[in-house]
């Protein structure tokens, strides 16, 4: 049984965290093909938007503290070629928490269950989110005296208000999924999240998708930045956009009532 499974259907890959047992836990194994699948995401024309899941009760409960922290902490030697990648690759950790790592497509976590220390870094790193309502979500490394080094310092407190993003940050607390749609930080909770995630997956989908790639780039680049810069950003990313076939396509389908044909160039 894989502990990772990659699907692609009409333009939508599907990612799926599958070690139940273990909560999902990120393994060294799951490091590595989590790293290599948002690789094939970005490299793959015919993806336009990647689903985020996990099978089991757990979205995914973070590193795996028997296995992988004490591998990059010295107190376990490596055993297996997947232990051997990691220490050869230092940064293939953050890639896998799309820390360093962008796959230039909209990313929908489907949440099933618990989102926990470097699950919570996971969903941190998508950009449309839906959960059940069992859900718990935070960052708990400080309780076990190590740092949320996904990413949290930087991106939780643009993610939900400073004050709360400290609080969690700080006291390694968990909050509900109900809290965190109140926050902002979820879109949606939902009985069926995989389902929702595929509704939205197909409504982008449908959507140009060099228009989706550069309006999703647009506001990465220009979150945080002064307003005279962010400008200068969108106009620089937005121009080529208008240049493209398919800007000629949606008003041209528009216009002739019909749906439009994309094809990404």
């Amino acid at each position: 049984m894989s502990v990772l499974t990659y699907e692609v259907l009409d333009h939508t890959a599907v990612i799926t965290l599958n070690r139940p047992e273990a909560r999902n836990a990120l393994n060294p194994e799951v490091v590595v093909k989590l790293a290599a699948a948002w690789q094939r995401v970005r490299d793959d024309d015919q993806v336009r938007v990647v689903i985020l899941t996990g099978t089991g009760s757990t979205f995914c409960a973070g590193a795996d503290l028997g296995q992988l922290i004490p591998l990059y902490s010295g107190a376990r030697q490596p055993e297996n070629e997947w232990d051997e990648q990691i220490l050869a690759d230092a940064a293939i950790t953050r890639r896998a928490l799309l820390r360093d790592f962008d796959p230039e497509k909209p990313i929908i976590a489907a949440i099933n269950g618990h989102a926990i220390a470097g699950g919570m870094e996971l969903v941190q790193g998508t950009d449309l989110r839906v959960s059940v309502a069992a859900a718990k979500f935070g960052v708990q490394e400080v309780k076990w005296a190590i740092f949320p080094a996904g990413g949290s310092t930087v991106r939780l407190p643009a993610q939900m208000p400073y004050a709360k993003a400290m609080e969690l940050l700080l006291t390694g607390d968990l909050i509900t999924a109900e809290e965190a749609l109140a926050l902002g930080f979820l879109n949606y909770v939902e009985v069926e999240p995989l389902a929702k995630a595929h509704a939205l997956a197909r409504r982008i989908a449908a959507n140009g998708p060099l228009a989706v790639k550069a309006i999703r780039r647009s506001v990465k680049a220009c979150l945080g930045q002064p307003e005279g810069v962010a400008l200068a950003l969108e106009l620089e990313i937005s121009a080529p956009v208008f240049q493209t076939e398919d800007a000629q396509e949606g008003p041209r389908a528009f216009m002739e009532k019909r749906a439009p044909s994309y094809r990404g160039r």
